[in-house]
């Protein structure tokens, strides 16, 4: 086993060791030095075998990004937890582990999950290009155009009538969010009747129509009648609503297009493979028991 893959095996183990040690133990502060250590510089000395700076390093990055925001705090137990890794690697291999039948079982598993991660990885990679980002993007922009938005206040009364005095009151020079304080029967009412800004689909549709259906500035001139009552509404702005800019948007897009490649990827490999389902009772390990689940079975089948 080389150095390196000794690494290895000290970053993954690191995680828990670390993490468990940091719940019960108080924080200790790296000791000052007067120049900075490199990633080579050794840290402590095990049996003969260096622990560097790069090492522990790595250990904090593998734990997190508040991990190595803390290093300082943090140093000096990540290098006695990777000790403590050190020494039981070491033990391992005095124990003749390294050629274990076990062991090698496991290795060949990582093997074979690294080679498909990467495969994988790989092939996503080179589907989620800058142009098929921007692609995306222009169609997202196009499947969800910008929305007007109304800012608007609203005075809310039991009857028409009520509704038609304020509406004179208005006419007359009334301030409008001081009649809404004033007569509201609405939540707004203490805030002088503001709804702020929405956009037609969150309020009931007769409210939204008559609302987005004046200029900015004016109000209604006959009362509108909703569920909640009658109500005078005040329109003092509309906008379109900006879109997500690209940037904003670049994780979520590339997400979809490395989903969509993924499943592209394994359909086509489905697509071009030769798979045969084995029929359920030659695949289950002998019981001496009748499987009565549901009586079913799985036929052979073939894509080719």
């Amino acid at each position: 086993m080389t150095h390196s893959t000794n690494r290895r095996a000290a970053y993954s183990l690191a995680v828990f060791f670390a993490a468990a040690f940091l719940v019960v133990q108080p924080l200790r502060a790296q000791q000052d030095s007067a120049a900075a250590p490199t990633a080579d510089s050794v840290v402590a000395t095990v049996n003969g075998e260096d622990l560097t700076h790069g090492e522990v390093v790595a250990a904090a990055e593998s734990l997190g990004p508040q991990y190595m925001a803390n290093l300082d705090s943090v140093y000096q137990i990540l290098v006695e937890r990777l000790i403590d890794l050190r020494l039981v690697q070491q033990a391992a291999l005095k124990a003749g582990l390294e050629d274990d039948a076990e062991v090698a079982e496991r290795v060949e598993s990582l093997r074979q999950q690294v080679v498909r991660d990467v495969f994988l990885e790989r092939a996503l990679n080179e589907a989620v290009t800058e142009a098929a980002l921007q692609d995306r993007y222009a169609a997202f922009l196009e499947q969800n155009p910008p929305q007007t938005e109304a800012k608007a206040r609203h005075i809310l009364v039991e009857t028409e009538e009520d509704a038609k005095a304020i509406i004179v009151e208005l006419d007359g020079g009334a301030d409008f969010a001081a009649l809404a304080r004033e007569r509201s029967t609405g939540p707004s009412g203490a805030e002088g009747g503001d709804l702020g800004y929405f956009t037609a689909d969150v309020m009931v549709p007769e409210f939204s129509q008559a609302a987005f259906a004046l200029e900015p500035g004016s109000y209604t001139k006959t009362p509108i009648q909703t569920q909640f009552g009658w109500h005078v509404i005040l329109v003092e702005d509309k906008r379109d609503t900006p879109p997500p800019s690209f940037e904003e948007l670049r994780t979520q897009l590339s997400n979809e297009l490395r989903q969509e490649a993924a499943r592209k990827l394994v359909e086509d490999l489905r697509g071009t493979a030769d798979i045969v389902l084995t029929k359920k009772e030659e695949a289950a390990p002998e019981t001496g028991e009748s499987d009565s689940s549901d009586g079913s079975e799985t036929a052979p089948v073939s894509n080719n």
